[in-house]
C-alpha cells in the first residue's frame, strides 16, 4: 500500500479507500449502463455474431467508464485525483487533446468565477 500511495502521490489511508470505492462503483457501473444501452441502440444480447456484441459493448464500456470516473471520484472528493488519472490515461493513448480541451474549459471556468 505504501508503494501505491507514493505514486498516486496520496497521504492517507482514508483518501486511498476511497479511491478504491470509486474504482470499484464505476467499475460494476460502467458494465451495467452498456448492456441497456445497447438494447436501446438495436444491438439486443442475442445480436449475432455474440463476439461482435462484445466487441461492441467492451468499446461502448469505455467511454462511459471514464465519464463515471469522474462523475463518482467527484461525488466521494475526489475530483482533483480522477482527473489528474484520467489526463494521464488519456496521455498513455494519444487521445491527450481530449484531456487539453477539458483542462481549458476548466481553467476557464475558475477564472470567470
Amino acid at each position: 500500500m505504501k508503494k501505491l500511495k507514493e505514486r498516486w502521490n496520496v497521504s492517507s489511508n482514508w483518501q486511498l479507500s476511497l479511491i478504491f470505492i470509486v474504482f470499484a462503483i464505476t467499475g460494476y457501473s460502467s458494465l451495467q449502463i452498456a448492456k441497456p444501452f445497447l438494447s436501446l441502440v438495436g444491438i439486443p444480447e442475442t445480436f449475432e455474431p455474440h463476439w461482435l456484441y462484445r466487441v461492441l459493448r467492451i468499446i461502448l464500456i469505455f467511454p462511459i467508464y471514464q465519464v463515471l470516473l469522474i462523475i463518482v471520484g467527484s461525488i466521494f472528493g475526489q475530483f482533483a485525483f480522477f482527473w489528474e488519472f484520467e489526463k494521464k490515461m488519456l496521455n498513455r493513448m494519444k487521445l491527450g487533446f481530449i484531456a487539453n480541451y477539458v483542462d481549458s474549459k476548466l481553467k476557464k471556468q475558475k477564472t470567470n468565477i
